[in-house]
């Protein structure tokens, strides 16, 4: 398995009716995210450990919450607000 970042439930229900430009910003510090999970828990299907759970991620112009579920190495983005 590879790191990697989905919405959760979906991308529509997630997002809404939020600016293009800011979920922009939301994906890239999504990707950033996944990064440093996959720096951090270098096997991650293996991890027996307790997972940080959920997260909030401060961007321009707004902020999301997301989930690290490290055994399937994941970063689930929950929800996210525009200011």
């Amino acid at each position: 398995m590879t790191w990697a970042w989905d919405y959760e439930p979906d991308e529509p229900h997630v997002v809404g009716e939020a600016d293009p430009g800011f979920i922009a910003q939301v994906e890239k510090k999504a990707d950033e995210l996944v990064r440093a999970a996959s720096a951090l828990y270098l096997d991650g299907t293996s991890y027996q450990g307790i997972g940080p759970g959920v997260a909030t991620a401060y961007v321009p112009g707004g902020m999301f919450e997301y989930l690290t579920a490290v055994r399937q190495e994941r970063l689930y983005v929950l929800q996210v607000t525009q200011y």
